[in-house]
């Protein structure tokens, strides 16, 4: 590096800062963002991939003959090997990186998040590697999701619209 760059560098750095002054002096540095695009690209995106989940669930309606709902656990389990399969191939990181939010919310986002974990710590071995992390970023998932239909279930009893 040289001598004027490491000057500026030096300049900006924080301990010469208040924290006010750094987080100006950051956001005056960071690329205006496109919130138009952004919202556009994670309406189609993510609509595109619930399109190929539809898709899969009509291939097995015609191939094997199933009802719409028996074909719904075959195709999440698709979806989800597929995104997991593109993860550990390093090609959905990438394809997250065009698509932003988009790829997050359906179900591939969720197993891309698992898997991610997953393979970046299995240097730390399967149970300490493996077993614990990849359920840090989805364990808040999990946890909301089983505490949510648990007081939707109390909520359908309560009201007496549950069951048959």
């Amino acid at each position: 590096m040289s001598k004027q760059r490491k000057r500026s560098v030096t300049n900006y750095s924080k301990s010469n800062m208040s924290s006010k002054e750094y987080q100006s002096f950051a956001k005056s540095k960071e690329p205006p963002r496109n919130i138009l695009k952004n919202c556009l690209m994670a309406f189609f995106i993510g609509g595109a991939i619930c399109t190929i989940g539809q898709g899969v669930t009509e291939l097995y309606m015609y191939f094997f003959k199933m009802t719409s709902e028996e074909a719904s656990n075959p195709t999440v389990a698709t979806l989800i090997l597929v995104a997991v399969i593109l993860t550990s191939l390093g090609v959905y990181d990438k394809f997250a990186q065009f698509a932003g939010a988009g790829s997050a919310v359906p179900v591939t986002g969720f197993a891309n998040s698992m898997a991610s974990a997953a393979i970046e710590h299995r240097s730390e071995g399967l149970v300490l590697g493996v077993g614990s992390n990849m359920f840090k970023l989805a364990g808040a998932v999990i946890v909301f999701g089983t505490v949510a239909a648990f007081f939707v279930g109390i909520a359908y009893i309560v009201l007496g619209i549950g069951g048959h």
